[in-house]
């Protein structure tokens, strides 16, 4: 299990050296700023290295990657100009490899499978449909699932992501009538009261841009009863 490095003003630190700073997002955390005005996570982690490191001035933050608002898990950042353009091309040539675990209302229909779809975005309503077909504006969409284990009530899985769509996952495993608990945009008969979706962006590993280092991080995951009996 990855250690914690910091939980200061309720950021979760998992990994920092020079060039990169990963944290454990929350539920609610919006990674960049938006027409919320809320205070977004890269501000949160700015003033972290402010006061860790007594740094004068503005800090440089590279956002390399995003998280969807409600869902928790692994999210990096840049700490410099060096690393941000190849940590960028890491996440565009497929060289960073993230898992995901998912907790769905229904048993899938293998317990291991490839899943093709064409997503099309409605910016209305801010949701993808997932078609099984290509059409008109759709986005390719795969990805890989392995069912873990089954709870009372749920069933764990492991979700490898091919490509990187709008709410890619939250879309194909909801059209395999597998909506992700608390998801009520796609599907799930009821929101969690946090306003969380039971996804987590639970493991990233990649070589370091500047170190070649392999790195590998393990995101906690969230406390509550259903992710407890997960690791039970």
């Amino acid at each position: 299990m990855t250690k914690i490095l910091s939980n200061k003003n309720n950021l979760q630190v998992i990994y920092e050296d020079n060039h990169i700073i990963i944290v454990n997002k929350r539920a609610g955390d919006i990674v960049q700023g938006d027409k919320t005005g809320d205070k977004p996570l890269s501000d949160v982690v700015k003033l972290y290295i402010k006061d860790k490191y007594n740094k004068p001035g503005n800090v440089y933050l590279g956002v390399v990657h995003r998280l969807d608002r409600p869902t928790t898990g692994v999210v990096m950042f840049a700490k410099t100009s060096k690393a941000l353009p190849r940590l960028n091309k890491l996440f565009s040539e497929k060289e960073a490899k993230k898992t995901y675990w998912a907790i769905v209302k229904n048993l899938p229909p293998k317990t291991k499978d490839t899943l093709v779809h064409w997503l099309k975005k409605n910016p209305k309503n801010n949701k993808s449909t997932a078609y099984i077909k290509e059409i008109s504006e759709g986005k390719k969409a795969v990805l890989h699932y392995t069912h873990i284990k089954s709870l009372d009530n749920y069933h764990l899985l492991e979700v490898e992501l091919e490509t990187g769509r709008h709410h890619q996952i939250r879309s194909q495993l909801a059209s395999i009538g597998c909506p992700i608990k608390g998801d009520l945009k796609y599907g799930f008969d009821r929101s969690n009261p946090d306003a969380s979706i039971h996804l987590h962006a639970r493991e990233l590993k990649f070589i370091h841009p500047v170190s070649n280092e392999n790195i590998h991080v393990i995101a906690p995951l969230p406390t509550d009863a259903v992710w407890d009996a997960c690791e039970d």
